[in-house]
C-alpha cells in the first residue's frame, strides 16, 4: 500500500533538536496511543517506502525498524503532521507487543489493556467475513444472512434487558456483552461499522 504523507522537506524538523521529529504511533484499529519515537529524514523517507515504522535511535545514533529483532513490526496505515508541522501522528496495525516489557503499549501502566478493544474486536469480525473461515462462529453468522444475524440483536437484546431489571450486574454485562457482539456482526454484514455510529451521535450531540 502506498503511503501517502508530506515530504520531509515540509515538515518542521529544523527547529527541533538534531532534526529529528517525534512520532506518535497510534493503534489504528483501537486507537490506543502506543509509543513515541524520534525520525530524520532518512528514518522518515524509509517509513514510507517501506510501509513499516523505523525510527532514529538518539541513543545508539542509527536507524531501527520497530520489530527488527522481535518481529513486532508496525504496518503504517497513515502518515499525519500536526498543525506546526513539527510532530508526526502515524497510525499502524501493530504485529505483537509494542513495548520492550511485553506490554500493548508504552504506556501500559497508564491505560488499561483493553482499552479499544471494541474496535479491534470490529477488525476480528471484518477479517472473518472476508475469509469466512470454516468452524467460525462469525462465519456461520455470516452464511445465515442478515435476518438471523437480526434476530440473534434482538434476543440478545432482551436477554440484556432482563438482567438489567433484575439487578444482575454481572450477567448484566455478560448478556451486553453477546449485544454488541451481535451488533458488530450485523453493522458489518450491512456495510455499516463504528465509525459511522460516532458520526450519527456527533451529528445528534451537535
Amino acid at each position: 500500500m502506498k503511503i501517502t504523507a508530506k515530504p520531509f522537506s515540509e515538515l518542521d524538523a529544523e527547529k527541533l533538536s538534531d532534526g529529528l521529529v517525534p512520532a506518535v504511533i497510534q493503534d489504528d484499529r483501537t486507537l490506543q496511543v502506543l509509543m513515541l519515537g524520534y525520525m530524520n529524514r532518512e528514518a522518515y523517507e524509509k517509513s514510507l517506502a517501506e510501509g513499516r515504522v523505523t525510527f532514529y535511535s538518539r541513543t545508539r545514533r542509527r536507524l531501527w525498524t520497530k520489530g527488527e529483532t522481535s518481529g513486532n513490526w508496525l504496518d503504517i496505515v497513515s502518515v499525519a503532521a500536526d498543525c506546526d508541522n513539527d510532530t508526526l501522528l502515524i497510525r499502524v496495525i501493530p504485529h505483537g507487543p509494542t513495548c520492550h516489557t511485553g506490554s500493548k503499549s508504552c504506556f501500559g501502566a497508564a491505560l488499561p489493556e483493553t482499552e479499544g478493544f471494541i474496535r479491534y474486536l470490529q477488525s476480528v469480525i471484518r477479517g472473518r467475513h472476508a475469509e469466512m473461515p470454516e468452524g467460525s462462529y462469525t462465519s456461520k453468522l455470516f452464511t445465515r444472512g442478515v435476518n438471523k444475524i437480526a434476530q440473534k440483536v434482538g434476543e440478545e437484546a432482551v436477554e440484556t434487558v432482563i438482567e438489567a431489571v433484575a439487578k444482575n450486574r454481572e450477567a448484566m454485562i455478560y448478556e451486553a456483552s453477546d449485544l454488541i457482539y451481535h451488533l458488530l456482526v450485523l453493522l458489518e454484514a450491512t456495510g455499516c461499522s463504528i465509525a459511522d455510529l460516532e458520526k450519527e451521535l456527533a451529528r445528534r450531540h451537535a
